[in-house]
């Protein structure tokens, strides 16, 4: 399994946690360690998506994936 397949996947893992409180998160591409996610739905607008990229996302990817990774949220729209 590639790195990449290995975020999705994780990405994957932790999406029901942000479906049950109106979210959703989306898989945008990777570049070296630099992971590009989209935050939808409540997700979207909150002001605790930050916080929820930095201490839930990304703390998560580092400890199941790689402890390098860097999550960012995509500026697409």
């Amino acid at each position: 399994m590639t790195l990449e397949e290995k975020v999705i996947d994780a990405i994957n893992q932790i999406r029901p946690s942000l479906q049950n409180d109106g979210g959703d998160i989306e898989f945008v591409s990777m570049e070296g360690k630099n992971i590009s996610v989209k935050l939808l739905g409540a997700c979207a607008g909150c002001p605790m998506s930050q916080a929820t990229l930095k201490n839930g996302v990304e703390k998560y990817l580092r400890h199941v994936v790689d402890p390098e990774l860097v999550v960012e949220n995509s500026l697409q729209f």
